[in-house]
């Protein structure tokens, strides 16, 4: 097996899948009005992926422990299928079938994705490989939105979704290659285990602090991203600001490109000067870049949008901190119980945005930003003090 190439087909598969991803938030306020959704209901809608992926992430992970390769020739199979209902079904149920299934797809392709690369780079260039492994998928997003952003404006959002999400099929193409790289897995194993050895690795108690660090900023990044990404941005932009689907296309595609600049060097800074200690800084501009967004006016959420797509480049170092406190044979595991409370996050914002969004739309942004920002100074005063 050759890590570098495995790499590489990884990050294209993935790219190519998450076009569905960042084409869906510039299209919610059309799919609001097109189905007559309430408030609740558009948030539940935008929530519904966020929950999948909660709930599949652990059967996922220990399915992972032994069955990468079924997994990710699952994963795109169930994208296509939430995709179809999306575009057919219409009614409130069908849209949540829909994004349960996007959501479901998308947890087997990247646990499938990450479990593998932590196996494979467990050494001083982990952050590097996980910042190229989000930028492909930052690119899948970019390209996604940047698509529904160029279509005519006089195509149905059914229409456009569909277009955007187009690109998953050759990943299925693509799929083949990665599957060549990977070793044979399956046979008499078992289909959901723990763990890959025997004896479980006894985890120190500085790195059970490290583990809840690492939990404790996934979380909280998550839960900023999708409450921006997902609602705050597209519902602000709409209803205050009067911004069409092109207008909001082009706050998120602000974000994504930003995001997508910076996400090797951050990756490589981090691999020189620490993961903890950039994580941190990470989350303090975070921190300011939700307050803008949720609480400023246009010009100054322009420029939040640009604040937040660099944060968003410090995605993956909570991965990376978490592996640094996580034996080889715990990994698969590990990275699902990570993934319910990143996943739980970005089911939580989308939905409480919903419920609070027309009484108290400013409530969660400013909690958001308080949380950030104690995350952040927690883990640099934690380095500091070693």
């Amino acid at each position: 097996m050759r890590p570098d190439r495995l790499l590489v087909m990884l990050c294209l598969t993935t790219g190519l899948q998450t076009f569905s991803i960042g084409a869906f938030p510039a299209l919610l306020p059309e799919l609001g009005r097109g189905a007559g959704l309430a408030d609740w209901q558009l948030g539940a809608v935008a929530g519904a992926f966020g929950f999948a992926r909660m709930l599949t992430d652990l059967p996922a992970g220990l399915l992972m422990t032994h069955h990468v390769r079924r997994a990710l020739l699952a994963a795109p199979v169930f994208v296509l299928a939430g995709v179809t209902c999306l575009v057919l079904g219409g009614a409130f149920g069908w849209l949540l079938l829909g994004r349960v299934l996007m959501g479901a797809g998308h947890t087997l392709g990247m646990l499938g994705a990450l479990t593998t690369i932590l196996r494979a780079r467990a050494d001083r260039r982990l952050a590097s490989a996980l910042g190229a492994y989000e930028f492909s998928a930052m690119l899948g997003m970019l390209g996604g939105v940047t698509l529904v952003g160029t279509l005519p404006r006089a195509l149905a959002w059914q229409t456009a979704f569909v277009i955007a999400c187009s690109p998953v099929l050759l990943a299925l193409v693509f799929l083949r290659a990665v599957l060549a790289l990977l070793p044979d897995d399956g046979g008499d194993r078992p289909w959901f285990a723990r763990s890959a050895a025997a004896v479980e690795s006894h985890v120190p108690p500085g790195d059970r602090a490290t583990t809840a660090l690492a939990f404790a900023a996934g979380g909280a990044v998550a839960l900023a991203y999708s409450t921006l990404e997902q609602f705050v941005i597209p519902v602000r932009g709409s209803r205050e600001f009067g911004l069409e689907r092109s207008g909001i296309a082009r706050l998120l595609m602000l974000a994504q490109l930003c995001d997508t600049l910076a996400l090797l060097p951050v990756g490589a800074l981090a691999d020189r000067r620490g993961t903890g200690r950039v994580l941190g800084v990470v989350l303090l501009t975070f921190a300011a870049a939700v307050a803008a967004i949720g609480l400023g006016p246009l010009p100054l959420v322009v420029t939040g949008c640009v604040v937040f797509g660099l944060s968003m480049a410090g995605w993956m170092l909570p991965v990376g901190l978490l592996r640094s406190a996580t034996a080889a044979s715990q990994v698969a595991w590990r990275t699902a119980l990570f993934r319910v409370f990143v996943d739980g996050g970005m089911f939580l914002g989308p939905f409480a945005s919903g419920l609070l969004g027309a009484t108290h739309p400013r409530v969660l942004p400013a909690t958001l930003a308080a949380l950030l920002l104690t995350v952040g100074v927690v883990l640099l005063g934690r380095r500091a003090r070693s």
